[in-house]
């Protein structure tokens, strides 16, 4: 899918455990970190740590629990998002979009909307029909989800610290999908 005249067709696909797939996730996590994504990481975010939650959430998309989306543009990886799917029994028709990033270089370029719309596939492919989300109050991506169709549920202060210190609300959105739409 062009983004743009200027940028070359993105190809989003569900990735696996690879060293080299984990190697270029690891970089977009420190890089989204330093820039101060809000994704569950301090900054300085070491390599290692990088890596081992990259190796642990491929896992549990071996199993089924998740998929992890890459967007290449070319063989380089622009962005990912995460469908989670693993979800209580009491909660079969319902998944969670998390671990949204988009390399600094390659922002605002439709690589998110993209990602987004591949996770709704497969979560309405899955039998799902709501998706939910949370994005950080300071510098989230609140934008984006309102513009894909999410709806604005509510606002928790002071949710979590941002990565380079003080503290951010989380802004929780959900979204009726596939049958329920």
């Amino acid at each position: 899918m062009p983004l743009d005249e200027t940028t070359p067709a993105v190809a989003i696909r569900p990735l696996d455990a690879t060293p080299e797939t984990i190697a270029a996730l690891a970089d977009l996590l420190i890089e989204t970190v330093a820039h101060g994504g809000s994704v569950s990481f301090m900054h300085p975010l070491a390599r290692a740590d990088a890596e081992a939650f990259w190796t642990g959430s491929l896992a549990a998309a071996a199993r089924g629990g998740r998929v992890v989306f890459g967007a290449f543009l070319g063989d380089r990886l622009a962005g990912t998002v995460t469908l989670l799917l693993d979800c209580p029994p009491n909660q079969p028709h319902r998944g969670e979009i998390a671990k949204m990033m988009t390399a600094v270089a390659d922002r605002r370029r439709g690589i998110g909307r993209a990602l987004l719309e591949a996770a709704e596939r497969v979560a309405v492919a899955r039998g799902r029909t709501l998706l939910v989300l949370d994005t950080a109050t300071d510098e989230g991506a609140a934008w984006l989800y309102e513009k894909a169709g999410f709806h604005f549920a509510g606002e928790i202060p002071d949710y979590a610290l941002k990565p380079h210190g003080g503290l951010t609300g989380t802004l929780i959105y959900w979204k009726r999908i596939g049958a329920a739409a």
